[in-house]
């Protein structure tokens, strides 16, 4: 099967994930036949002030407006069957923690969700109270997975990028698809 695949960036700090999980995306084009994102406005100001730049206009995906609901997502037909949300701010984790679909980010989520299919939100927060933790534990137990934004650090990351890429890769092992990345005990 090859994978319809859904980036969905919300206004949480952290623009340096979803440009990496996109470019990395890219370069493993064989594993996918659709890549959609969704920005909130926030998240697009949050690229601008963090990245110091707009290129993700300039990126070879199909994009949608937050408020789109003719995307083909929007709906379990399309059969998109891998979404991430990265950065998950803590309002877009409770929306889908509760089932308010109030955008296409949300939506999207709702449909992944009642689909059974792989839905990983990838938080960017800290720390968490108990109504993040309680968000998170309703959204794990409808089947959707919780990966913080937690660099592992045994590759010996150089720059922030090599760090921020230890979490792209394993939001991309996690969402099942084949990438290149350090492995515990590998040597190298």
């Amino acid at each position: 099967m090859s994978n319809k695949i859904l980036i969905a960036v919300s206004g949480a700090s952290g623009a340096i994930y979803p440009k990496l999980l996109i470019d990395k995306l890219l370069l493993i084009k064989d594993q996918w036949e659709e890549l959609s994102v969704v920005m909130s406005t926030n998240a697009k100001q949050i690229w601008a002030t963090e990245l110091g730049n707009e290129d993700y206009k300039n990126l070879p995906v199909r994009f949608f407006e937050k408020n789109d609901f003719n995307a083909p997502f929007a709906s379990g037909s399309a059969k998109y069957n891998i979404m991430i949300v990265s950065p998950c701010s803590m309002g877009t984790l409770s929306r889908i923690a509760t089932g308010i679909s109030n955008d296409l980010v949300t939506r999207a989520a709702d449909v992944i969700l009642k689909e059974r299919r792989k839905l990983v939100l990838m938080l960017r927060e800290t720390p968490y109270s108990l109504i993040h933790i309680k968000n998170m534990e309703a959204v794990t137990l409808a089947g959707g997975v919780i990966c913080p934004a937690t660099p592992s650090f045994y590759s010996r990351p150089a720059t922030i990028e090599e760090a921020a890429m230890t979490v792209v890769d394993r939001l991309l092992d996690i969402a099942g698809l084949d990438v290149n990345a350090y492995r515990w005990g590998s040597r190298g």
